[in-house]
């Protein structure tokens, strides 16, 4: 498996503290079947500031001290970057660390809204010829209020990631359900883990699979698995066309 979405890189944010909490977060990876990982450190938070060059250095240490310990793990490098009005400056700047350096572009909107600017910004992000994935969509207080939030950016191309601990019910049943109803809409496209640590906020990847495979098929699992691949080899994603969620049902769930 390919985890698109991981702050594994050590000392950088609020993952793990040094390179040997980074080594064994990485043991846990490989026991749940993953074999690559974006490391996605965030930046350009009120507490983060990660510009590629040290993601890029911090990927290269990291790749070394888990092939001197034989942990079959390849870290790519990648960024979760904060949206924000000079992300185009600092992407020209060579600042922006796409995921494994090619088109795609993991972005993160604050928890409790999206900004005014987002649909104008993602247009500029993707005449630049990059494609916005929105993070955790499931775990944005406006877009679970109202979903026509995130189906208007997907229309337009975005891309959406859904966090392996929503799928679970890790983070309780009506985020679950929540990312269920994103999977029926086609609003979403690929699974990641968004692991920390290997506590509270690990990895969850082969156990979110078998809850899409119980609910959705196997076909689903395929596709979502495929996306992961396709967008570390810088390849257009399969998606089908979006649908808003129907206000009704989805004011069911709750």
């Amino acid at each position: 498996m390919i985890d698109l979405h991981c702050h594994i890189l050590p000392g950088v944010d609020d993952g793990p503290d040094d390179l040997r909490q980074s080594i064994e977060m990485a043991k846990v990876a490989a026991k749940d079947g993953v074999r690559k990982i974006v490391a996605t450190p965030h930046h350009h938070t009120s507490k983060f500031t990660n510009p590629k060059s040290i993601i890029v250095e911090k990927a290269k240490e990291l790749n070394e001290a888990l092939q001197a310990e034989s942990i079959p793990i390849e870290v790519l490098s990648g960024q979760e970057v904060r949206l924000f009005g000079e992300l185009i400056q600092e992407f020209e700047e060579n600042q922006i660390a796409t995921v494994n350096n090619y088109q795609y572009v993991l972005i993160e909107f604050p928890s409790n809204h999206v900004p005014s600017y987002a649909e104008r910004m993602f247009y500029e992000i993707q005449m630049k010829g990059l494609t916005p994935i929105i993070v955790h969509p499931e775990r944005n207080s406006q877009i679970i209020e109202n979903p026509e939030k995130l189906f208007h950016l997907v229309e337009k191309s975005a891309l959406s990631q859904i966090t392996a601990a929503s799928l679970t019910g890790s983070l309780g049943k009506k985020l679950q359900k929540f990312c269920f109803q994103l999977i029926e809409s086609n609003l979403t496209h690929v699974i990641a883990s968004d692991a920390h640590n290997t506590t509270t906020r690990s990895f969850h990847l082969t156990e979110a699979y078998d809850v899409i495979e119980e609910k959705f098929g196997i076909e689903k699992v395929y596709t979502l698995k495929e996306n992961a691949e396709l967008i570390i080899q810088g390849q257009p994603v399969y998606k089908d066309y979006p649908e808003v969620i129907k206000k009704k049902k989805f004011l069911g769930l709750f």
